[in-house]
């Protein structure tokens, strides 16, 4: 199986230069202590036990804890669709096979038709994976999990409960129910991308560019937010 990426970033990388001749700079790990660079082979990797305090590990020791290669997915179990919170969700791959086969194809099918999704592990990479292997129509998808301990419980943040008048309540749902419709991902556009592209354009052409100060806005009061989303129902009534 092979595994290709399903999402591909957009982002606009930038270098951090020396001002004065723009040329790029480099990175250098300095000791804390004696302030001077420290050569690849004089580095070695640490666990914090306590302030100050570290255990050193060894690259061999670290190689014994590695998880064995395997091109295999194991399916450990199936849940239902829409089950899996999308919290736990995080890289998508479309999972190619090494040749057309009935197997895959039926298990792609399946998976669509019963609307469910097989959790698994893999090893990718020196490292192990939970992810959830899912039906794409005539593709299988694999989508890597975060473990239940990486995800911060909502309890944690002991949020104060508020209860909500019948009245703020309806303004809500109608908001809602004007503005719901399919969702078109194609609508929308990364509109602080767009602009630093048209900045770096126009440098590239020689304008100048004027800096603007950035408007500031008031955050709303709560006794105003009622307000707020009357005033929204009212703009797609």
């Amino acid at each position: 199986m092979k595994l290709h990426p399903a999402i591909r970033e957009k982002r606009i990388q930038f270098h951090l230069l020396h001002r004065r001749d723009r040329v790029k700079l480099r990175q250098q790990m300095i000791c804390a202590y004696e302030k001077k660079p420290v050569p690849a082979e004089a580095q070695a990797k640490g666990f914090e036990v306590e302030e100050g305090k570290y255990i050193v590990v060894d690259p061999e020791e670290l190689e014994q804890t590695a998880p064995e290669s395997s091109r295999n997915i194991e399916v450990h179990e199936f849940v239902r669709t829409g089950q899996i919170d999308p919290l736990f969700l995080d890289r998508a791959y479309y999972l190619e096979p090494d040749s057309q086969s009935k197997e895959y194809n039926a298990l792609a099918g399946a998976l669509k038709e019963m609307e469910a999704e097989g959790i698994c592990t893999w090893t990718m990479r020196k490292r192990s994976y939970l992810g959830a292997l899912q039906s794409g129509g005539k593709i299988l998808r694999l989508n890597t999990l975060r473990y239940a301990d990486e995800v911060v419980p909502v309890k944690s943040l002991e949020l104060e409960k508020i209860s909500l008048s019948e009245r703020e309540l309806k303004i809500g749902s109608d908001l809602i129910n004007q503005w719901t419709g399919p969702f078109q991902p194609q609508k929308f556009e990364n509109e602080h991308e767009k602009k630093l592209r048209d900045l770096i354009d126009k440098k590239a052409r020689g304008e100048k560019v004027a800096v603007l100060r950035p408007r500031r806005l008031k955050p709303t009061a709560p006794d105003k937010l009622l307000q707020a989303l009357e005033a929204s129902l009212k703009k797609v009534a």
